[in-house]
């Protein structure tokens, strides 16, 4: 097979990864961000607090990132494929209990059943899309499935104040229920020509054995490590920009969630330029510039005095993100090709724990140091993270 006819079957099965899975992965990512902008009317709604309703975003990504050890060994042993489509399925019955939900308690708990079903979303289509594509093809692809995911949690952002103010925080909720079904139909309709999966006995103490096996490898705990750091370094410092907005005279809470935003409009950036900036630069130079971006885009947002630098850093500051976890998702890709579910899984695990540390990290920097120069330290950081993955062999 000529190199350019191996180029274009790759290029074949990478476009059938994102049209299968891609819905799937824009569903979970919606959900996300679905309920931040409505806490105020949610509490309302329910005779509560905004502080309580708050933690509705918590209750969504820590069930997201506990699951993962779970699910990783059950799809290796039953299916990649089947686990997302019984995730899918489960996370469109659970929006719309949530969309219905009588009080706080009941929204809660339908709100962190409804991360554990979406934690089976994008970390196993990783996993997919690794199968499916080469290495060397595989950093484009993985980019072009994290469109789906960006996509999503901006949609999840914009679009939840003008839903809410035609239908209610519970239209907001129904939407994300339709968008998790039309994905479950694509998915459905896409397999009907795909081959049947193999089934083998899952066995926790196998499962145990495998996570061993792939920490075995010199590469894995350094690199867990690394998305863990960079997690919290990115995203340590978003629930206090608002705050930051206004000890800097600059805006409040609306100017906080452009900035915000702005960081999904930067993923979207690197996932156009991802394919000609591999294939000018190549991978250890790319995370290193992200690196030296991301050091701007912190400083920028630290120090940062008026709202064009604040949204412009945060521009910035979600493209040397995704240039830097792209390669680490890559990477994580190849920890255990035997075993590819669990090893992303795992990556997945170690990249949401870390951001659950970020905010308490720079709420000590802020009580101590100031949030500016916590930011500053942050960017220094993750430049020097950036380098050390660059200097490590892929």
């Amino acid at each position: 097979m000529t190199a350019p006819e191996d180029h274009g079957a790759s290029r074949a099965r990478m476009n059938r990864v994102l049209a299968m899975y891609g819905p799937a992965v824009f569903a979970g990512a919606l959900a996300t961000r679905a309920t931040d902008p409505l806490v105020v009317d949610i509490a309302a709604d329910l005779g509560s607090t905004a502080a309580q309703v708050a933690l509705l975003g918590t209750a969504y990504t820590l069930p997201f990132a506990l699951v993962q050890p779970i699910l990783g060994p059950v799809a290796d042993a039953i299916g990649k494929r089947r686990v997302v489509t019984a995730c899918l399925s489960l996370l469109a019955v659970l929006l719309l209990l949530s969309a219905v939900a009588a009080s706080l308690g009941w929204l809660m708990a339908f709100r962190a059943l409804s991360g554990a079903a979406a934690g089976g979303m994008m970390p196993l289509t990783l996993a997919i899309m690794g199968d499916a594509v080469p290495l060397r093809d595989r950093q484009v692809a993985l980019s072009r499935m994290l469109v789906f995911g960006i996509s999503g949690q901006i949609a999840g952002g914009a679009i939840a104040g003008p839903v809410a103010a035609l239908a209610g925080w519970r239209g907001m909720l129904a939407l994300c229920a339709l968008a998790a079904v039309l994905g479950l139909v694509t998915l459905l309709a896409a397999s009907r020509g795909a081959a049947r999966e193999p089934i083998t006995h899952y066995n926790p103490v196998l499962a145990m054995r495998r996570y061993g096996t792939i920490l075995a490898n010199p590469q894995a705990i350094p690199l867990y490590a690394t998305v863990a750091a960079e997690g919290a370094l990115v995203f340590g410092s978003f629930p206090f920009m608002a705050s930051l907005m206004i000890a800097r005279d600059i805006g409040g809470t609306a100017e906080a969630g452009l900035a915000i935003g702005a960081f999904g409009l930067g993923g979207l950036t690197y996932a156009a330029l991802a394919h000609w900036l591999l294939m000018r630069f190549g991978q250890a130079p790319v995370v290193r510039l992200g690196g030296v971006i991301g050091l701007l885009a912190l400083v920028g947002l630290g120090l940062a005095p008026a709202l064009w630098v604040a949204v412009l850093s945060g521009v910035l500051l979600g493209t040397a993100f995704y240039m830097i976890h792209n390669a680490i998702q890559t990477r994580a890709t190849e920890l255990s090709q035997q075993f590819r579910g669990s090893a992303v899984s795992l990556h997945a695990f170690s990249f949401f724990t870390g951001q659950s540390l970020g905010p308490v990290l720079f709420g000590l920097g802020d009580t101590t140091v100031g949030l500016g120069l916590t930011l500053c330290v942050a960017g220094v950081l993750l430049a020097a993270l950036s380098w050390s993955l660059a200097s490590r062999p892929a």
